[in-house]
């Protein structure tokens, strides 16, 4: 049985979804105290149960502790059975935060699985379906395994009612490591306003800002159609494809947030990512982190390492024979996949 303080590190749901993908990739039984400790409203909230219970079902595991607001867990996982599910979280919480719980051990299951996944879709404090879509599937590709996604209907928080699609086609044997230290050179670089349920004149006002700042227009200013009733919400994306990856970054519009103060965080990200001299971002080396120590090697370089990735590195850390090395570089930092023993 290992042992997880879920007040580590940034103490918040990535420790919970981490022991649970590992716990099911490893077969060893964990148990999380403190969980999401670092957090306003501590324990296991709706979308946090909804990933306890999707691993559940993947794995037929006996589980202690599963219920709102709990702030303990014992979690006992059987073998990983891949097929069809559905999964929904039940309010605006991440979808993708789910498919992020699960996506793991059927990465290395035998069979494919397909996946409905209910809730948020574009989510603050989540990665939305563009950036998992974008910049993370096509570098699983690489790896040996893959995942179609598809885009059933938008979910903004605090509605919801987004709806995914996940087809996971698992690596033949096992993952293979990823080398991604330069990003190479910038072949194309495109904005995109979603707005559903509120004005027009948002998005317009949002990608003149966008234009403006980055010198693009026409073609690369967009304004994708999404059905009214699928909001409110608003998300504004930036996409760069690099000759090596993709980078999508995202903000999203709030009440008493003006179009022009969402327009200049994200060009404020983007030129902050591009001065700097690392293959991706702050928020793909998180989501890189399991795929490469299940793969039990690769590196890439990042803009940035969040205490959100760090917290993540040390739990994988407590399940897989690896360790993460960190080198400083000019502009960014090497992120490399050790194996110990």
């Amino acid at each position: 049985m290992i042992e997880i303080d879920g007040s580590q590190g940034e103490g918040g749901g990535q420790v919970l979804r981490t022991a649970l993908a590992l716990s099911m990739v490893t077969g060893q039984a964990v148990t999380l105290t403190d969980i999401r400790a670092g957090r306003a409203k501590p324990g296991l909230m709706r979308q946090h149960l909804a990933c306890v219970q999707a691993a559940t079902r993947i794995c037929s595991a006996q589980t202690h502790g599963a219920e709102l607001g709990s702030r303990s867990l014992r979690f006992e996982p059987g073998a990983v059975q891949p097929g069809h599910y559905r999964f929904d979280v039940g309010s605006a919480g991440s979808c993708l935060l789910v498919l992020q719980t699960v996506l793991p051990p059927l990465l290395l299951a035998a069979q494919p699985s397909q996946l409905t996944l209910s809730g948020g879709t574009h989510n603050p404090m989540a990665p939305p379906f563009h950036f998992i879509e974008r910049a993370f599937v096509p570098l699983l590709r690489r790896m040996g395994a893959d995942v179609q996604l598809t885009l059933r209907r938008h979910g903004f928080y605090p509605a919801g009612g987004g709806e995914v699609e996940a087809v996971i086609q698992p690596a033949t044997t096992c993952l293979r490591p990823l080398v991604l230290e330069e990003r190479g050179d910038l072949q194309e670089g495109y904005a995109e306003a979603l707005c559903a349920g509120i004005p027009r004149g948002v998005a317009d006002r949002e990608l003149l800002m966008v234009g403006e700042a980055l010198g693009w227009a026409g073609e690369r200013l967009r304004t994708p159609a999404l059905r009214q009733n699928e909001g409110p919400g608003n998300a504004l994306m930036a996409t760069l494809q690099y000759a090596q990856h993709a980078e999508v970054f995202t903000q999203f519009g709030e009440k008493r947030v003006s179009s022009e103060q969402v327009a200049k965080r994200l060009v404020n990200e983007l030129q902050r990512f591009e001065r700097s001299r690392a293959a991706v971002g702050e928020h793909l080396a998180d989501q890189l982190a399991i795929p490469l120590a299940l793969a039990r090697g690769g590196s890439y370089t990042a803009s940035e390492i969040s205490l959100h990735a760090s917290t993540n590195f040390e739990v994988i850390e407590r399940f897989l024979p690896v360790s993460f090395e960190l080198t400083p570089l000019d502009g960014a930092t090497r992120v490399s996949l050790r194996q110990r023993g």
